[in-house]
């Protein structure tokens, strides 16, 4: 009897193995392909397009150029009209009628300044932009790292079922034949239902995270939305070699920089139309006067010849309280804020820079210790100890226990995958980088 079972032992080692097929033919076409699925890319430029979010921000750039168009317009003038009549006060014959019209100067170039604080402020908002985007694209960049993760850990799972039903059928025919307890065919029975409850545990976990990715590439929930790449091979492209060719590229491409810059160029181009402002302010007028009086005799009202008036001047408003104190100090403030805020944003950059190559290094390391060292020495001490139990020298226990630990290798291989992936994404949102760079 041993001999048939180490011969059905040998065969089931030997032999690939039918119901791994059937889950995955069940189970992974529903979530990745790699012809109709999805990539990192695609997801992120889908985003970029159907997103609310940026089309807030991309508003608000449109807002800031009707300000601009309202900013080169010039002021308008004023009709004044004017008419006077003695008829109240006992001189009916009196009465004088007045129309003029006056005109805002704009000196010391203050047309041009509110041009080009406006051209700055859309300049601004443009950059804003990408701060949205970058935002937008550390989420996306979280869930697809969930997604692949829960993916690898389901085919792991799949994996392990597998051979486990397998197993199961071996076990079975040993309890028919008197020669295990069925109390071990229990236990691995046991075991295969606590599998398939942790992988519909991870299956959830993965459909959550297509769920969000669905948000952000505008995909219908009804629909399928599949992932084209696979953790061990999901790349980042451009990614420098050393932190010092980093940091001068983040430095170049990171908008929180841009955007200190030109929060530097408004608040400097609204000073100097504040200054400009401060100044005496004059208008030009023109006025056009006609009246008539009478002259009251004893025989009546006698009019008088009619005067025709046409008069010029200037009006000049003197700043001699108000010379715009507060705003020019408030715009003083602002410039240094921003100069404060690029400062600010260059440690913050450099400090993530360095953390981002840190992760990398380490998830690296212990990627390569875990695939050349952990797993494949897990695998085989599994296999042995699976060949050794199917000629009856161990018990079900110590293949479960082994069994887990080769789960547990598994686990960790995923994490370091994962961990490294992330520090990739981390680092390639660091550098201010996008997929067309």
């Amino acid at each position: 009897m041993y001999r048939v079972l180490l011969l059905l032992a040998l065969l089931t080692a030997a032999v690939p193995i039918s119901g791994q097929t059937k889950l995955a033919d069940a189970t992974y076409p529903i979530y990745h392909s790699q012809t109709d699925g999805l990539s990192l890319a695609e997801i992120v430029k889908a985003a970029f397009e159907t997103n609310s979010e940026i089309k807030i921000a991309q508003l608000e750039v449109d807002k800031a150029k009707a300000r601009l168009t309202q900013a080169g317009l010039r002021p308008n003038p004023t009709l004044e009209v004017e008419q006077s009549s003695g008829r109240f006060l006992g001189s009916p014959g009196d009465a004088e009628f007045s129309t003029g019209i006056s005109i805002p100067l704009e000196l010391y170039g203050q047309r041009n300044r509110r041009i080009e604080r406006a051209k700055a402020e859309i300049v601004l908002k443009e950059a804003e932009i990408a701060t949205r985007q970058r935002e937008i694209i550390f989420r996306i960049f979280a869930d697809y790292a969930d997604a692949l993760s829960a993916f690898r850990e389901i085919k792991i799972l799949d994996e392990i079922l597998s051979i486990d039903l397998e197993t199961i059928k071996f076990v079975q025919i040993r309890v028919n034949e008197g020669e295990t307890a069925p109390l071990e065919l229990s236990l691995l029975q046991t075991e295969v239902e606590r599998l398939r409850v942790q992988r519909q545990l991870v299956e959830g976990r993965l459909k959550t995270a297509i769920t969000r990715l669905k948000y952000f590439a505008a995909v219908p929930y009804e629909q399928p939305l599949r992932l084209r790449e696979e953790l061990p091979l999901a790349t980042f492209p451009s990614l420098p070699p050393s932190t010092e060719v980093a940091i001068a590229v983040a430095l170049k491409s990171r908008p929180e920089i841009r955007i200190a810059e030109l929060e530097e160029q408004l608040g400097n181009a609204g000073l100097r139309l504040i200054r400009s402002e401060a100044k005496p302010e004059l208008s030009a007028f023109t006025k056009f006067t006609t009246g008539r009086s009478t002259i009251d005799l004893p025989t009546g009202a006698f009019p008088q010849d009619r005067d025709r008036t046409l008069l010029f001047g200037i009006t000049i408003g003197l700043p001699v309280f108000d010379r715009r104190q507060g705003a020019k100090a408030e715009a003083a403030i602002a410039i240094r804020q921003a100069q404060e805020r690029r400062t600010f944003a260059e440690g913050v950059i450099r400090n993530e820079i360095m953390v981002s190559f840190q992760q990398l290094e380490t998830a690296r390391k212990a990627l390569i210790a875990l695939e050349t060292n952990v797993l494949p020495r897990s695998r085989e001490n599994l296999e042995t100890i699976r060949r050794v139990y199917q000629i009856g020298e161990l018990k079900i226990t110590d293949l479960l226990v082994e069994q887990r630990r080769l789960i547990d290798a598994n686990r960790d291989v995923t994490e370091a995958l994962t961990r490294k992936y992330r520090a990739e994404a981390d680092l390639f949102i660091a550098l201010g980088l996008t997929f067309e760079n």
